[in-house]
C-alpha cells in the first residue's frame, strides 16, 4: 500500500460530520423555500454533488454520509412539531424557537432529532459545536452546548 492509497484518517467521522453540516443547510432551506424533504434532498444529491468526486471549492458536498444525511433530514421534517416543543421547553423565555436565526434553528433541530437516536449523546453534543463552529463565530456554540447538554440530561433522567 502507497502512502495515498492510505485510508483517509477517520473517514467515518468525517463523512457523518459533513452529513449534519449537509442536513442543517437543507433544513435551512426546507423552511425557507417550503419545498418538502424529499425535494430538498433530491436537489442536494442533484445539484450539490453530495458525493466523493464532488469539491467544496464548487460550492458542493464531498464524502458526506449520504444515509445519515437523509435520516436527518427526513427525521426532523417528520416530528418537527415534538423536536420544536422539546426547544423551547428549555429556550430562554426571550429568545422562542421563532427569534432564533434559521441556521441556528436547523442545527438544534437536527441535533435534539439525534438526541433520540442510538448514538451517544455526548458525541452528537460534539458533532453539533463542530458544526455551530463552523456557522457562527459569536456565543452561538455556547448556546447550542447549554441547550444540547440540558435536553441530554432530561432525556436521561426521562424529564423530556
Amino acid at each position: 500500500m502507497t502512502v495515498t492509497d492510505a485510508p483517509a484518517a477517520n473517514p467515518t467521522r468525517r463523512s457523518r460530520t459533513i452529513a449534519r453540516v449537509a442536513a442543517v443547510q437543507a433544513l435551512f432551506q426546507c423552511e425557507q423555500s417550503g419545498d418538502t424533504a424529499e425535494t430538498v434532498i433530491s436537489q442536494f444529491i442533484r445539484h450539490r454533488r453530495i458525493s466523493s468526486t464532488a469539491s467544496f471549492d464548487d460550492g458542493h458536498i464531498p464524502d458526506a454520509d449520504l444515509k445519515l444525511f437523509q435520516e436527518i433530514v427526513l427525521g426532523v421534517t417528520r416530528r418537527q412539531d415534538d423536536i420544536d416543543a422539546k426547544l423551547s421547553n428549555v429556550l430562554p423565555e426571550q429568545w422562542p424557537l421563532p427569534r432564533l436565526d434559521p441556521v441556528l434553528r436547523a442545527l438544534l433541530r437536527a441535533a435534539v432529532f439525534e438526541i433520540s437516536t442510538d448514538t451517544p449523546d455526548r458525541i452528537i453534543i460534539n458533532e453539533y459545536l463542530d458544526v455551530a463552529h463552523g456557522f457562527f463565530s459569536g456565543d452561538e456554540p455556547k448556546m447550542v452546548n447549554g441547550i444540547l447538554d440540558t435536553l441530554s440530561r432530561r432525556a436521561n433522567d426521562g424529564n423530556v
